[in-house]
């Protein structure tokens, strides 16, 4: 089914895409920084559970049921981007103060919602994989068997660079002062009310 060579390349190529931060990672650091490396891991987790939802479609029939649904894609990218532009404003009105651990450990499963909302809510990831995933698939073999397998793939150097991205960040804002967070905040609010707004003005 596949030969060392396009996995490899496969597994390069996924790690070139995953390490450009996006509206996802933008979330991750902002929590991990801000409420600890646990709040950035239930975002991953969150987000996870999306990708696992989002290959399904894909692996079912990515253009039989986007034009059947497109008006809830679009709704569903609609209530995506206003989400993330309210976490934006909540990190922009925030007041630079890091929380304790035990306030995070309460959130847990607000952290794990917004990953799963944020990577759901934007549709674009389903034409990405629809695009990306089939230069990898051979034509001897269960096309959706080996879409779930490169998925998986995909997933599990997700979770890996992501961890990274918020174990860095948890360590980073232990160290940092109330004003560097403070700065933290506006930078992190500010790319998320952009990446919202890039978000609700796109189109497929």
């Amino acid at each position: 089914m596949f030969d060392q060579t396009s996995l490899l390349t496969f597994i390069l190529a996924s790690i070139a895409i995953l390490v450009v931060p996006g509206p996802t990672v933008t979330v991750i650091i902002a929590n991990s920084l801000k409420h600890g490396t646990r709040a950035g891991l239930m975002n991953i987790a969150g987000t996870q559970v999306g990708l696992v939802i989002l290959l399904g479609i894909l692996a079912l029939g990515l253009e039989a049921i986007t034009s059947t649904l497109a008006w809830f894609f679009d709704w569903l990218r609609l209530a995506g981007a206003a989400y993330l532009i309210w976490l934006g404003l909540q990190l922009l009105r925030s007041n630079g103060r890091l929380e304790a651990s035990a306030s995070a450990s309460s959130g847990d499963g607000s952290y794990f919602w917004q990953g799963f909302l944020v990577i759901l809510s934007n549709p674009k990831i389903l034409i990405f994989f629809g695009a990306f995933l089939p230069q990898f698939i051979t034509t001897d073999g269960n096309t959706a068997y080996q879409t779930m397998i490169l998925g998986l793939v995909f997933m599990a150097l997700a979770t890996i660079l992501d961890s990274l991205y918020a174990i860095a960040a948890g360590k980073a804002g232990s160290l940092l002062t109330q004003k560097n967070v403070r700065s933290v905040e506006l930078a992190g609010g500010s790319f998320m009310v952009v990446g919202g707004l890039w978000l609700a003005l796109s189109r497929n």
